[in-house]
């Protein structure tokens, strides 16, 4: 078929232009049989009680939060398992479970460590340097291939940061890491396990998937500003208990304008307000919205939106990731791994990322005489066992442990637990990661508003993304800079005329112009080109 230039250029434009902005709807917000109020936020996680705190802290007062559990705090959630010795449970965290970063003396403090000092919240430094390392033949020592890794990541981090700076091409993680030096072999499955410590265990995502010069900046914007303390939270009341009880200073007991047990099934927005249907046959009717919804909630449409989200929200909804992390814990009546080792690495012979991280909970520091230990997995492995019975689950499981510890006879387990996080339908999968190819631009479309509309939680914060802190940060601007709307100021001032919004970018151009499509460049299509075009 011949070619012509203009039959090229409507190609590559095809890719880039949008579709016709949606009909904008704007009486639905009016409905009288609605409960009115203010400002109605989407969800009561960490971002969802921090905006309505900043709400609250600038005096707007008339506001409902709509929680689909029966609780709030969001995946920072625990779960009852096993047995102590008076015959009570024990709390585990199943979804958030470190305080990363925690501050430095005279410098930025984690809000989040900050609400754990507050409230007495128990938590334990994990050390790093306390990890055993195993394979199918037991106790190997490879723990210099750690040493090895942190060299070249600390050389790829730096050239992420030239290359943030200087504004040049994203890559790979995998391709940062590989210019660094390290680059292990499919087979070299001893450097597969550490490579899987040091990146996959963090990001719930491969380096493969994951960008060099975000997953970079991620990492230092919380471990150099912060601090790279990790600690654990072992606290009975749970990790979401500082949530809770923020909660408490500007709601009531019972408070009405705090709906559990609420599901909502859809938003009609528009720029005059937003009505907010729910699975009960109730409605909100608000002048604003903040939605904090996971980003797996909105990436499985499991709330509609009418009229549809713009082309480019939708685009940046489908762009961004959000990965699957998943302890699956077991208590046995006795600990016969190394009580006080914190870590424990396997190195499958055949699988990456096959249960390859294992930590104890028995020592004197955490769950004392637990006899509780747990491994995670995440992505691939983690879609997996969420299909599998946890038999199936258990026994692959057991089936490691007499491999790390040969000269133990390892007991059957005397309790059994992991969450199915993509299943759970208010989340459908843990937390986010930035993906290569994805600019700054991209994110802020999954962050901007639309019209009364806005958007909040781990995977908006640019900066925080992934982290409970994330979500602190983004909740409290969106709660801070819908109030100065509402009482007539504006909030943020961007490229010196918008004023009050949130911008956003109808189209994101590529990195090479229309006229690098050409032979040089290797672009064959451009040898049929008309001399008169």
């Amino acid at each position: 078929m011949h070619i012509t230039r203009s039959t090229v250029v409507a190609a590559l434009a095809a890719l880039t232009v949008p579709s016709a902005t949606a009909h904008v709807v704007r009486s639905s917000a009016k409905d009288d049989s609605c409960k009115k109020t203010t400002v109605a936020i989407l969800g009561g996680g960490m971002a969802g009680i921090t905006a309505a705190q900043a709400l609250s802290n600038h005096s707007m007062t008339d506001f409902i939060i709509i929680e689909y559990n029966d609780r709030v705090g969001g995946r920072a959630t625990q779960a009852n398992f096993g047995k102590q010795k008076n015959g009570s449970p024990y709390a585990v965290e199943v979804g958030a479970n470190w305080i990363q970063g925690l501050g430095n003396p005279g410098g930025p403090q984690n809000p989040v460590w900050l609400l754990a000092q507050k409230y007495g919240l128990e938590n334990v430094a994990s050390n790093y340097k306390y990890i055993l390392t195993y394979s199918e033949t037991g106790h190997t020592d490879y723990s210099e291939l750690i040493d090895e890794y942190e060299k070249a990541w600390d050389k790829a981090s730096a050239e992420a940061g030239r290359m943030l700076a200087d504004n040049l091409q994203d890559e790979t993680a995998r391709a940062g890491l590989s210019l660094a030096g390290w680059n292990p072999k499919h087979s070299d499955m001893r450097r597969q396990a550490v490579e899987w410590w040091k990146w996959d265990w963090e990001s719930a995502s491969t380096p493969e998937a994951s960008s060099l010069i975000f997953g970079a900046a991620g990492d230092n914007l919380t471990f150099n500003q912060f601090g790279d303390a990790n600690n654990l939270v072992v606290d009975p009341r749970g990790y979401r208990h500082i949530i809770e009880e923020e909660s408490k200073t500007f709601l009531k007991a019972n408070d009405p304008r705090l709906l559990l047990k609420t599901s909502v099934t859809n938003v009609t927005y528009s720029d005059g307000g937003v009505t907010i249907h729910n699975s009960d046959g109730s409605c909100i009717s608000a002048a604003y919205a903040i939605c904090t919804f996971s980003l797996g909630v909105l990436q499985n449409n499991a709330v509609s939106f009418a009229p549809q989200l713009p082309e480019w929200k939708r685009r940046a909804i489908s762009k961004f990731s959000i990965g699957a992390y998943t302890k699956i814990f077991m208590q046995f009546n006795e600990t016969f791994w190394p009580e006080k080792t914190q870590f424990f690495l396997y190195a499958s012979p055949t699988r990456r990322g096959y249960y390859p991280i294992w930590q104890s909970l028995s020592g004197e520091e955490f769950l004392p005489g637990s006899n509780i230990i747990f491994a995670t997995v995440v992505e691939d492995e983690s879609y997996r066992v969420e299909q599998q019975t946890d038999e199936q689950t258990k026994q692959e499981m057991m089936g490691v442990l007499r491999q790390m510890f040969p000269d133990v006879a390892v007991p059957e387990p005397t309790a059994f637990m992991y969450p199915r996080w993509t299943k759970i339908p208010w989340a459908y999968g843990s937390y986010s990661n930035w993906p290569i190819g994805t600019t700054l631009e991209m994110h802020q479309n999954l962050r901007a508003n639309a019209g009364r509309l806005w958007f909040a939680g781990e995977a908006t914060s640019s900066e925080y993304f992934g982290f409970l802190h994330g979500a602190w940060f983004e909740g409290r601007e969106a709660g801070s800079h819908i109030a100065a709307l509402l009482k007539g100021q504006c909030a943020h001032i961007y490229n010196g005329t918008h004023c009050g919004e949130r911008p956003h970018y109808e189209k994101l151009h590529g990195t090479s112009p229309l006229e690098h499509y050409n032979v040089s460049n290797g672009w064959a299509a451009s040898s049929f080109y008309s001399s008169s075009g």
